[in-house]
């Protein structure tokens, strides 16, 4: 499991990703992986995620960038001490890439951030013979 870590003005983004066979086609040129990520506001002040945007590099180089409105659905708007977290996915040609970008942050007091989220792999696990 491909594990990447960022803090940002008390925004600390934790992510997780996975592979899924079931829903991938190697054949077809379609690898299909999940990504867990957990955004936690260490800091002492409000924080609300309004947009994100994503760098997603294949493993053939071939670069696609994805901007737009919250998560999920949703703009979180997140207390010192609290966390948020959602599952999503991202489907490649090749059977591994990397994914990185930011999340921009609005504060009460008019203050906007990026929140970055450190790069991490989209690869198939090793097997052991």
């Amino acid at each position: 499991m491909p594990k990447s870590a960022a803090k940002t003005s008390g925004i600390a983004v934790h992510v997780e990703s996975n592979y899924i066979p079931e829903q991938s086609s190697p054949t077809a040129h379609h690898y299909v992986f999940s990504y867990k990520i957990r955004i936690e506001n260490s800091g002492d002040a409000p924080a609300q995620l309004r947009s994100r945007h994503w760098i997603i590099t294949d493993g053939s180089g071939k670069v696609e960038e994805v901007r737009g409105p919250g998560v999920v659905g949703k703009q979180p708007l997140l207390q010192p001490g609290e966390a948020f977290e959602y599952t999503s996915g991202c489907v490649l040609e090749t059977p591994r890439g990397e994914m990185r970008g930011a999340y921009q942050m609005y504060r009460p007091d008019g203050t906007v951030f990026e929140a970055a989220i450190a790069p991490f792999t989209l690869e198939l696990p090793l097997r052991l013979n």
